[in-house]
């Protein structure tokens, strides 16, 4: 009889398992809201990382070009169907670009290339840039003053502050 009781102490009690369960559930309560605010917070920190390459590499543009932001002609007219690749090629003062460095395209490239946009609902393929929201843009950029933003209008982050203010 004395080996059966001892057989019986070996297992873990039924109020014991409980306990167990109960700890692992608190702690699982904890951490899950913590980690869903985790991956927000990195969207948006993806963001201002894009968005201060991006400026960097405009001003960096503008500083080679005698003032001129892509997309800005000498004439004060704007083409906004060139900025990317303005960012992304080589170009010459003008601002005509080329693939291939070259004894005019001496300048950049600024980018490798445009980063998609890492928030909102167009997140997916939107590396676009160009003056109002159009399907594939993914920047709004105004070429007189180099200012550019995300494409987003209602989304807002974690704080409560749109996107498109950042």
């Amino acid at each position: 009889m004395q080996n059966w009781k001892q057989k019986n102490k070996a297992g873990f009690s039924l109020v014991e398992l409980v306990i167990v369960v109960v700890i692992i559930a608190i702690i699982g309560a904890i951490a899950i809201p913590r980690m869903s605010r985790g991956a927000a917070g990195a969207s948006d920190s993806a963001l201002v990382g894009d968005l201060k390459t991006l400026r960097s590499a405009i001003e960096l543009y503008a500083n080679e070009h005698g003032g001129l932001y892509p997309g800005l002609k000498a004439d004060g007219t704007t083409d906004y169907t060139k900025v990317v690749a303005q960012l992304t090629q080589y170009s010459d003062d003008q601002g005509t670009t080329s693939a291939t460095k070259s004894a005019t395209a001496i300048y950049g490239p600024y980018l490798r290339a445009v980063p998609a946009l890492p928030v909102g609902t167009t997140r997916k393929n939107s590396n676009g840039v160009a003056a109002a929201d159009a399907a594939g843009i993914g920047w709004i950029y105004n070429a007189t003053t180099g200012a550019i933003n995300a494409n987003t209008t209602t989304e807002i982050d974690a704080k409560g502050v749109l996107y498109n203010t950042y």
